[in-house]
């Protein structure tokens, strides 16, 4: 027998028991929460601790949902019964004139496209400026790369308010061409102007493998291709929830498009809701629930890519 052979034998033999008492033990460990499993056991403890889970989901529905689905409620409501018995549910039935109103009589539609057009105009530009500039700022890393860092996080600690100003003479006076005022570029052009947007993006593209960029590089390939068929593929989570950011963003904002965008043509929903304060109830709780349909349903598309990307987690498993 060579010597210390039996040493090593012994050695692998403990070393198998140790990891065979891990794999056994780890689904306890997987299992392991607030309370143990001898607590799980117990009635009182259990009841009590599901009973608290109800009782705070009921809290949460109540809570988030409650608001919206009041409001869908008011839309197809009898003004009369929103004023007098506003909880019940269609104690007189439900009408659809409220939602006729507010799309005909008021023509909601057409200020409903044109919040469309607004909102996809400031996705495009969001997501194009944030995306270039986290992959300048990640990837390419120029010289100037750290200055221009902290340039674009200096911004993030200025009030918006403060610059409500100098950019509104910017779009009345613009350097190049005729006023903007009236005009979607308006409203396009600003939104790029997102440093939490670039900041998000190049943490991100800050996650991803260095070796993929430099095979890349070794194959030949230029900045452009590496971004457009590399980075961008590896990208879809931020991406995604840049742009539930960026369209709910500019589908609620008020004050900026209430300053450029004053013509009736171009108003978007956020402006025009405004002028309905007082009208007919019904009709303006119809208007209100047509304005929420775009965020809503965006949210519950893209809620899988939203959640999988809000994380920041590492972008290439394995």
């Amino acid at each position: 027998m060579v010597p210390g052979s039996a040493g090593a034998v012994g050695a692998n033999v403990a070393l198998a028991r140790s990891l065979r008492r891990r794999r056994s033990a780890a689904p306890d460990e997987k299992e392991r929460g607030a309370l143990s499993t001898a607590d799980w056991r117990r009635p009182q403890v259990r009841w009590t601790w599901r009973g608290m889970h109800l009782l705070l989901l009921v809290l949460l529905v109540v809570w988030c949902l409650g608001p919206l689905l009041l409001l869908a409620k008011f839309a197809f409501t009898p003004t009369q019964d929103i004023l007098t018995a506003p909880m019940l549910v269609f104690p007189n039935g439900a009408t659809l004139d409220n939602v006729d109103q507010a799309w005909n009589r008021y023509h909601i539609g057409q200020y409903f496209l044109n919040t469309v057009w607004v909102a996809l105009g400031s996705w495009f530009v969001q997501v194009l400026v944030a995306t270039t500039g986290g992959y300048v700022l990640s990837v390419l890393r120029p010289r100037w790369a750290r200055a221009l860092n902290w340039a674009v996080l200096t911004t993030l600690f200025v009030p918006a308010v403060v610059l409500l100003i100098p950019l509104y003479k910017i779009v009345v006076d613009p350097p190049v061409g005729t006023t903007l005022i009236n005009n979607y570029l308006a409203v396009w052009l600003p939104a790029g102007a997102s440093a939490f947007n670039v900041v998000l993006v190049a943490r991100f593209f800050d996650s991803l493998p260095r070796e993929v960029f430099e095979a890349a590089r070794v194959d030949g390939a230029g900045p452009f291709r590496m971004f457009w068929s590399i980075v961008l593929p590896m990208s879809r989570p931020i991406v995604g929830v840049v742009s539930v950011f960026a369209v709910i963003a500019s589908w609620k904002d008020f004050l900026w498009p209430f300053l450029v965008l004053k013509s009736e043509t171009v108003k978007p929903l956020s402006v025009y809701l405004q002028s309905m304060a007082n009208v007919d109830k019904g009709t303006l709780m119809a208007a209100l629930a047509i304005s929420t349909l775009i965020p809503v349903v965006m949210f519950l598309v893209f809620q899988r890519m939203f959640l999988r990307g809000a994380g920041l987690g590492g972008a290439v498993k394995g």
